[in-house]
């Protein structure tokens, strides 16, 4: 977002003013009542595709609605010669010189004047407060006169972490968490509202508000997290000790703390007009995704469709389930936590390499991984399903692909086997990348041919772009054995500085050369594109 403008809005302002951003404002985003808001949703449709996009845009210099994932708005942009366009459900302007969305002061004074003025005549309270500062706010800018510039260069956010004894597990996954973007501009922004207010200090919630605090200070000296081990140890007892733990299940954990001590509840409708309560906390929001399973008869090519329900879901963060087998030896993991409020299922999506992955020449990247994931499976003759069209017990196929993809995507390769008497480290050199493309692993990419034969993941898929595009910006590493090691991770700072943190050290670390060549234990994506319900 260009929060100077550009010139050619300004052009089109001195030309026909404000009066077209006002009307499209008036019916097609903040309508006042219901039958306006039924013409809006009759008429808001992609007159390309006929598609009623969540993203869809409107030509300001003509009559013309326009997909923005299937790229139709810029097609009719760049074929009209018509060069700016709107966001119908934020009020956003798109310019197509600039490639950029563009801010303009007065035409958000106007959106904001419409919208209360929308909720007003519906009988809704004012949906914006104005934020002002508490004393304690004010004392403290008088105090603190001189601000901090943020630059490309800056190193604010970096701060090492003092090992309390064999905590290094617990150091690297703090880091990864607190350079995740939506987590740092929820914490930062103080959005966190303490629901044990009778023991706050009890909260770990509140305890990573303070540690991205300290991390965003400008402090440059290592912090001790002596207060998050406290209560790590308090609220996931199979963690306490001074014991080397593992750091994906201190992921887990900790995520699932942080979901119990913010919880949140909204109503959500789905195809089928039915309500019903989903969690609406921060961890639901960045970590959540969803499967779809498609089951094929071979004998009638039917297809049956389910959304994968996460059973049975956990009460403790020690669990962990289910496992999913895919074909030769390659396994996703999905980890659900409990949430009574809910009837989605709650996963963290991430990639597990089993132990005989080493067998496999080829199957050393992550995309591979996520192919034979994704890759139709013969369930054979021991999982016969009835079919509602034979009548009668069939073989079937079944895949399994990506219906909703998550903001925020780890992935877990499994280094370590365990089994009785035997522990193994699994030294395997697994590829990835810095972006990934999740497309061809969606549902909508899947072939619509049923059969057997034909039922692969298509490598493109209309209607799906760039928005299921993925960057890289941590790694979480262990050297050693099964039985002993030491943790280190890499994390991104800004756009393109990679940093190696290793406890209370951290240096500078070259993307092409440490980075992607790490042996790799927790792969961190987050997406490039964020979609807003």
């Amino acid at each position: 977002m260009n929060s100077g403008g550009c010139d050619h809005l300004s052009a089109f302002k001195e030309e026909k003013g404000i009066e077209p951003f006002r009307i499209i404002f008036s019916y097609f985003i903040s309508c006042c009542s219901r039958e306006s808001r039924k013409r809006k949703a009759l008429a808001l449709q992609c007159h390309t595709c006929r598609q009623m996009s969540p993203r869809l845009h409107s030509c300001l210099h003509c009559v013309f609605f326009g997909c923005f994932g299937a790229k139709h708005i810029h097609q009719h942009a760049k074929s009209k010669n018509h060069e700016l366009s709107m966001d119908l459900t934020y009020g956003a302007i798109l310019c197509r010189v600039c490639s950029d969305y563009v801010y303009d002061r007065e035409i958000e004074e106007l959106f904001r004047t419409q919208q209360r003025k929308s909720a007003l005549l519906l009988g809704m309270l004012n949906p914006f407060s104005p934020w002002e500062p508490s004393e304690m706010e004010v004392e403290l800018l008088h105090q603190n006169p001189k601000r901090r510039k943020i630059d490309g260069n800056s190193t604010i956010g970096l701060r090492g972490l003092i090992n309390l004894g064999n905590t290094c597990f617990m150091n690297c996954i703090v880091q990864a968490l607190t350079h995740t973007p939506l987590l740092r501009d929820y914490f930062l922004s103080d959005q966190h509202k303490c629901q044990m207010t009778q023991e706050s200090q009890q909260c770990l919630v509140c305890e990573m508000s303070r540690l991205f605090q300290e991390f965003y200070s400008g402090v440059r000296t290592p912090h001790t997290p002596y207060r998050l081990l406290h209560l790590v140890w308090t609220h996931a007892r199979h963690l306490a000790g001074y014991e080397q733990q593992d750091a994906h299940e201190f992921l887990i954990a900790a995520l699932d703390v942080i979901h119990q001590h913010c919880k949140a509840s909204r109503n959500k409708e789905d195809a089928d007009g039915n309500t019903a309560q989903v969690c609406d906390c921060i961890i639901d929001r960045i970590f959540t995704g969803g499967l779809q399973s498609d089951v094929t008869c071979q004998e009638c090519n039917i297809l049956y469709t389910f959304r994968l329900e996460m059973s049975p879901r956990l009460s403790t963060p020690s669990g962990i389930s289910p496992w999913i087998s895919a074909p030769r030896k390659t396994t996703l993991h999905l980890v659900s936590w409990s949430d009574p409020c809910a009837t989605d299922s709650h996963t963290l999506i991430s990639a597990v390499f089993s132990n005989g992955l080493d067998r496999f020449e080829e199957a050393t990247s992550l995309t591979y991984c996520l192919r034979r994931f994704t890759r139709p499976e013969h369930l054979g003759s021991t999982a016969k399903i009835k079919c509602s069209k034979c009548h009668n017990y069939q073989e079937s196929t079944k895949q399994l692909t990506m219906k909703k993809l998550p903001l925020v995507a780890c992935f877990h390769l499994k280094r370590f086997e365990h089994s009785t008497g035997y522990h193994k480290k699994i030294s395997t050199y697994v590829s990835f990348p810095e972006e990934l493309d999740m497309t061809p692993f969606m549902s909508a990419s899947r072939d619509n041919n049923n059969g057997y034969s034909h039922q692969v993941i298509q490598e493109a898929a209309s209607g799906l772009t760039s928005e299921n595009k993925y960057s890289l910006y941590a790694v979480v590493n262990h050297r050693g054995t099964a039985d002993t090691g030491h943790y280190t991770c890499f994390i991104r700072q800004h756009k393109s500085h990679w940093f190696r943190c290793e406890d209370h050290l951290i240096t500078k670390a070259s993307l092409d050369y440490e980075v992607l060549k790490s042996e790799g234990y927790l792969l961190f994506y987050h997406k490039q594109i964020l979609d807003y319900e």
